[in-house]
C-alpha cells in the first residue's frame, strides 16, 4: 500500500519507538526487581508515537521542554541511553550529574530543557525559551509539552496570552493521556476538548490522533511552518494513552483492564511495524536485527550505570545557587 512517508522514515520511527519502549521496560525492571532505581519514575510507554512524529517534523536545534514524563522525549532528542540510565541510577555520569533523577533529564547539547517536576511550570518556561529564540533572531521553534492535568494550571493562560501577544515561536503540545494522575479529564473541567482553550486567545488549535506518528508529524509540521514564518504559537492536543500507571507506584484502580487493552490494540509500534511489513520496507531478519541492536544498547546502558561512580560529596551544593562571581551579575 502507498504511504505518504518514506521507507527510511518508517524505519526511523520504529527504531526510535522501540528504543524508548525497551529502555523504559528495562528501567522499570531495574526499579522493581533489582532496586537499583529509586524515587519517582513516570513511564512514557504507549505515548511513543508523539516523540517519533515530533522528531521528523522538527530540526535538531528546535528546543524541547516537558514535564516529568521525560525519558522518551529525551532519548528522541538524541540523549545517550547511557547518560539517561545513569541519571535514573543517580550516578555522576548521568545527564544531570545524578542530581535530577527520572523527573529532571536535561541536555543543553541536545536542546532538551527538562524534565520539570512542578505541574505546569514548564509551560511558562517554554514560552520564555521561545521569547529567547525570537530575541536572538533565530527561526528555531520551541516544542512545549504538558499533560491534561497541567492544562488546568493558571500559568497556561498567562503563557498563552503573552505568546499570542508577542507572536512567540512555540508549539504548546498537550499530551492528553486521559488521566491527570488518577483523575479523568471529564472530572476536571467542563472543557474536555483541551485544544478549544486556544480559542480564548485566538490561537490556532487542533486535536490530533497521538497514537500514530504520521498524524503527529503532519500536525507538528503545520505548526512549525507557521511559527518559523513569524505567525506565533499553536496549541495541539495529541490524544494518546499511557499503558502504565501515572507513576511506578500507581495501582491504577481508576480504570479498567478492558480500557487499557482497547488502547493496546492501537499500539503505535505495532501499527508502524505493520506498515513496514505491508510495504516490504524490511524483512523479518532486518527487523530482528534492529530489535537485537536496541537490546544491546539498553543492556549496555545498564552496565554503564552499574559501573559509573556516585557523585562526589563536593557536588552537593553545585548547580544549586548562582555563583556570585558569574559575569552577568551586576551591582
Amino acid at each position: 500500500m502507498a504511504t505518504k512517508f518514506s521507507k527510511e522514515t518508517y524505519l526511523y520511527w520504529y527504531e526510535l519507538m522501540q528504543l524508548i519502549r525497551q529502555f523504559e521496560l528495562k528501567a522499570e525492571e531495574m526499579y522493581k526487581m533489582a532496586g537499583k532505581i529509586r524515587g519517582f519514575f513516570h513511564a512514557y510507554i504507549g505515548q511513543e508515537a508523539i516523540a517519533a512524529g515530533c522528531m521528523t517534523a522538527t530540526r535538531p536545534e528546535d528546543p524541547f521542554i516537558t514535564a516529568y514524563r521525560d525519558h522518551g522525549l529525551g532519548l528522541a532528542k538524541g540523549m545517550s541511553p547511557n547518560s539517561c540510565m545513569a541519571e535514573l541510577y543517580g550516578k555522576a555520569t548521568g545527564c544531570a550529574k545524578g542530581k535530577g533523577g527520572s523527573m529532571h533529564f536535561f541536555s543543553k547539547e541536545h536542546y532538551f530543557f527538562g524534565g520539570h517536576g512542578i505541574v505546569g511550570a514548564q509551560i511558562g518556561t517554554g514560552a520564555g525559551l521561545a521569547f529567547a529564540e525570537k530575541y536572538k533572531g533565530t527561526d528555531n521553534v520551541v516544542l512545549c509539552f504538558f499533560g491534561d492535568g497541567a492544562a488546568r494550571q493558571g500559568i497556561l493562560h498567562e503563557s498563552f496570552n503573552l505568546a499570542m501577544t508577542w507572536k512567540l515561536p512555540v508549539i504548546f503540545i498537550c499530551e492528553n493521556n486521559h488521566y491527570a494522575m488518577g483523575t479523568s479529564v471529564e472530572r476536571t473541567s467542563n472543557v474536555v476538548d483541551i485544544y478549544k482553550l486556544a480559542d480564548a486567545y485566538e490561537m490556532p488549535g487542533d486535536q490530533v490522533d497521538g497514537m500514530q506518528p504520521e498524524t503527529v508529524h503532519e500536525a507538528i509540521a503545520r505548526a512549525v511552518k507557521r511559527a518559523r514564518e513569524g505567525e506565533g504559537p499553536t496549541l495541539l492536543e495529541l490524544k494518546t494513552y499511557r499503558y502504565k500507571g501515572h507513576s511506578i507506584s500507581d495501582p491504577q484502580k481508576y480504570r479498567t483492564k478492558e480500557e487499557v487493552d482497547e488502547y493496546k490494540a492501537k499500539d503505535p509500534i505495532q501499527l508502524v511495524l505493520k506498515t513496514i511489513k505491508d510495504n516490504k520496507y524490511a524483512t523479518d531478519e532486518e527487523i530482528a536485527a534492529i530489535d537485537a541492536r536496541i537490546n544491546d544498547v539498553v543492556e549496555e546502558s545498564v552496565k554503564f550505570a552499574e559501573e559509573s561512580p556516585w557523585p562526589d560529596d563536593s557536588e552537593l551544593l553545585k548547580d544549586v545557587y548562582l555563583d556570585q562571581n558569574y559575569p552577568f551579575i551586576v551591582d
